[in-house]
């Protein structure tokens, strides 16, 4: 059995719960946090294929108290005062060559002391072989503490080896681009199905056509924008991929009606504006009302809408104002440090009901 430490968007606890039952029938859930999980399986990290975490860490250590009587540079010293051995150190494939330590406290980078810092390396370097690169390492090990939110008020130490390799989101997306994994769990919201024909109507650099074209089944999916640049981006994305079953094209909001027949959308899974950054869109009440009468009239009665949207009552404002829809889930999120809400619509009568 391996103990397994998994980030993800904070506010996802209970979707990501249920994935994790859903596909690891043996897990034993450890700690459920806001923000992350530590499950045990005998599942391996090969065959994890999680695509709801933002980053993956094998377990070597965790330890918890009622109360911070330790600090992180304490148990950095207990740990390595206690030669801790374990084969998630020693056992590396021929590709990892070197690593480095990683510090942090409640999310954020977190200094120790350099005595400190040499006692970790020493003791990763001597069992694992390890040369020792702190600017560009083929590996990491982290070592964490957070506190858990009341009523439990605990805080948790973890000692624990990074499994994913993929670069910091920060430095990849595009501005205004959603995460993968955000993406994927507003496809998972909005039910799919391999019948399923899905709109995207602000589909910007392509993150929510491609997750649900790539590990959900569909039968169209439709993509629209008005930025040329993101556009270009998502048609490269796609010219080799699913270019039969995605259709992209350059087109406002209020003409996708004259595109499209009515009532044909199973599903619409959408970051709309927000409203900020300077975006050249009317009041945003006014644009979200606008935005939902073109959905009501695209959406099958039994679809759904998946919206997500910054933490203010525009949308729940503009869903009473309009007409036709219900909320049937509003969860609140923490994105890059703006907090945010996905919207879960259905049509109003269908009762639609959250998997």
């Amino acid at each position: 059995m391996m103990i397994y430490y998994a980030s993800f968007i904070p506010g996802l606890q209970q979707i990501v719960e249920g994935i994790v039952r859903e596909r690891l029938p043996d897990v034993r859930i450890h700690k459920l946090l806001d923000g992350a999980v530590v499950f045990e399986s005998s599942c391996t990290y090969d065959k994890l294929n999680f695509f709801c975490f933002n980053n993956i860490f094998a377990v070597i250590d965790y330890f918890e108290q009622p109360c911070p009587k330790l600090s992180l540079e304490s148990y950095i010293r207990k740990t390595c005062m206690r030669h801790l051995k374990s084969a998630v150190i020693s056992e590396n494939n021929r590709k990892i060559r070197s690593f480095r330590i990683i510090t942090s406290m409640e999310n954020r980078p977190a200094a120790v002391s350099e005595g400190a810092r040499h006692d970790a390396e020493r003791l990763i370097s001597g069992q694992s072989g390890l040369r020792l690169d702190r600017s560009a390492p083929d590996t990491e090990f982290w070592f964490l503490c957070r506190s858990e939110a009341a009523p439990s008020s605990k805080v948790l130490f973890v000692f624990m080896k990074r499994l994913t390799k993929h670069a910091s989101l920060e430095k990849t997306l595009h501005k205004g681009e959603l995460p993968p994994s955000l993406a994927y769990i507003l496809c998972r919201l909005s039910q799919p199905k391999h019948t399923d024909t899905v709109m995207d109507p602000f589909c910007g650099y392509g993150s929510i056509p491609e997750q649900r074209l790539r590990h959900f089944p569909l039968e169209k999916f439709y993509a629209f924008d008005i930025d040329d640049t993101a556009l270009k981006y998502t048609r490269k994305k796609f010219s080799r991929t699913s270019p039969s079953k995605c259709c992209i094209q350059k087109t406002d909001i209020t003409a996708v009606p004259s595109l499209l027949q009515t009532a044909c959308l199973d599903a619409i899974i959408t970051d709309p504006p927000w409203g900020i950054y300077g975006q050249n869109i009317p009041p945003i009440d006014r644009f979200y009302r606008e935005m939902l009468a073109v959905f009501a009239g695209l959406l099958k009665p039994e679809g759904r809408a998946v919206i997500l949207t910054a933490r203010n009552d525009s949308l729940p404002e503009a869903v009473k104002n309009t007409g036709g829809f219900e909320i049937v889930k509003g969860i609140p999120i923490l994105l890059s440090g703006r907090k945010a809400v996905i919207f879960v619509l259905g049509v109003c009568g269908a009762l639609p009901k959250i998997v």
